[in-house]
C-alpha cells in the first residue's frame, strides 16, 4: 500500500539509467550596449588575428615563393633611394630584360652578382624595426671583405631609405620585388654566390655575430 510520499512506478529512478549528458557551456555574453552586428565583427576580427599570427609563426624558416637554396636570384632593377626621381619609378622584374636595365641611379641585382657574392636584404619600408637592418649592415660592412651588401626597401616612403651607407640601397615602390622574393618575414636576407646561386635565406632578425658568420662563410 502506498503512502503520500511514495513514488509511483513511473517516478522511481532506474539505477541502470545513464546520467544525463552535461549541458554545453553558454556562448560568451555580448557586452552591454553592443549590437549583435558589432559583437559579430569583433569575434571575426579576433579569429582573423589568430590565423595571421599562426601563419607568421609557421612561416619562420619555411621557403616561400622566393628563390630557395640552390636556385638563382630573380633578376630585378630598381631606382636607388638616393637617386633623383624618374618618370618610371616602378621595379623591373621582367627576367633577362630586367638584367639589361642598368645605369646611373639604378640598382641591378644581376650586375651585383657579376662582381661577387651578394647578401641581399629586403624589407618593408614602413616597418621601423625591419628597416633597422640598414644600421646593422652599416655596422658589419667593414668586418667582412669579398661580399657585396645590397638592400632594398619595399613600398613606403623613399625618404626613409636615404642616408649615408657604404652599399647600394634601392626602392621597390610598387612592391614587385617583394612579391617575386616572397617577402614574409623581415628583414629577409638572401645570401648568394657569385653568379646568383642562392645559398640560403633568413627571414628574421639576426645578431651581428650571426650575420657576420654567414657573410664570412659566403666569402670563402
Amino acid at each position: 500500500m502506498s503512502g503520500p510520499l511514495d513514488f509511483g512506478p513511473e517516478d522511481r529512478e532506474d539505477p541502470r539509467a545513464k546520467p544525463p549528458a552535461p549541458a554545453e557551456p553558454p556562448p560568451p555574453a555580448r557586452p552591454p550596449g553592443a549590437s549583435r552586428y558589432t559583437w559579430f565583427l569583433g569575434v571575426v576580427a579576433v579569429l582573423l588575428l589568430a590565423v595571421v599570427t599562426l601563419n607568421a609563426v609557421r612561416s619562420e624558416g619555411v621557403d616561400t615563393g622566393g628563390p630557395g637554396a640552390g636556385g638563382r636570384l630573380a633578376p630585378f632593377a630598381v631606382p636607388l633611394a638616393e637617386a633623383p626621381p624618374r618618370d618610371d619609378e616602378d621595379a623591373n622584374v621582367d627576367g633577362e630584360r630586367a638584367c639589361r636595365v642598368r645605369g646611373e641611379g639604378i640598382l641591378n641585382i644581376c650586375e651585383e652578382t657579376e662582381q661577387g657574392p651578394v647578401a641581399f636584404a629586403l624589407f618593408p619600408v614602413e616597418a621601423v624595426r625591419c628597416r633597422a637592418v640598414l644600421d646593422q649592415l652599416d655596422r658589419v660592412a667593414d668586418r667582412v671583405r669579398g661580399v657585396r651588401l645590397v638592400a632594398v626597401g619595399s613600398r613606403g616612403d623613399r625618404a626613409d631609405l636615404r642616408g649615408e651607407h657604404p652599399y647600394p640601397v634601392g626602392w621597390d615602390r610598387d612592391g614587385a620585388v617583394a612579391s617575386v622574393y616572397g617577402l614574409v618575414g623581415c628583414p629577409q636576407i638572401t645570401f648568394a654566390e657569385r653568379g646568383g646561386r642562392v645559398v640560403e635565406s633568413t627571414r628574421a632578425e639576426l645578431t651581428d655575430a650571426e650575420l657576420v658568420a654567414r657573410l664570412r662563410r659566403l666569402a670563402r
